[in-house]
């Protein structure tokens, strides 16, 4: 299997990973518990290079305007300051990993980490030129992060296996990492860190 080798222009974006999209939270991901094993590999993996990591995080206000009560698709889900939209406990960022919210305000939805932060701005002034994407969910949060990392010029790795998709249609996974993947991210496993 190839490798890619990991350089000081290199972060990892961590997307999503809250209890309540995980199995039993308020918008479980389906098999959700099954990211957090690669994903801690890859936190372990540029956390003991050094390197920049960046975990984002739905920080919706109670009246947020996805929820099913204003006429969005979602039940209420990652409310600010509730255990639903706190990271799981089993992910293991590292004491300097950077948190990114989003959608934090009552009238704006954001599923890309990049959508009304400062994040493309953080990893230009870090040398980023290269983001590991990696999280919830495929068709979702990660799928909208990676188009608007690719549009902001950010070269982008997939980890497929450190992923999972709602699937509302069956299928939209597979969709999602084709997008992606046309738009010329490039899809590796932890194994091609691993061995770099």
């Amino acid at each position: 299997m190839p490798t890619l080798q990991l350089t000081p222009e290199d972060a990892l974006l961590v997307i999503d990973m809250q209890v309540d999209f995980l199995p039993g939270g308020k918008l479980g991901v389906p098999d959700g518990h099954a990211v957090l094993g690669p994903i801690n590999r890859l936190l372990g993996l540029f956390d003991s290079r050094g390197l920049p990591i960046y975990a984002s995080r739905d920080w919706h206000p109670e009246n947020h305007c996805s929820f099913a009560a204003r006429g969005g698709p979602w039940p209420p889900h990652c409310v600010a300051g509730t255990p639903g939209a706190a990271f799981s406990g089993e992910l293991a960022l590292p004491d300097g990993a950077v948190v990114v919210s989003k959608a934090d305000t009552e009238d704006a939805d954001a599923y890309s980490a990049f959508n009304g932060t400062t994040l493309a701005a953080q990893l230009r002034a870090r040398g980023v030129r290269r983001v590991v994407v990696c999280g919830l969910a495929t068709d979702y949060c990660v799928l909208n992060t990676v188009v608007d990392a690719r549009e902001n010029g950010f070269e982008v790795v997939i980890v497929p296996e450190a992923m999972r998709a709602v699937d509302v249609a069956p299928g939209d996974g597979e969709r999602a990492i084709a997008r992606m993947t046309g738009l010329g991210a490039r899809a590796a496993s932890v194994e091609a860190f691993a061995n770099a």
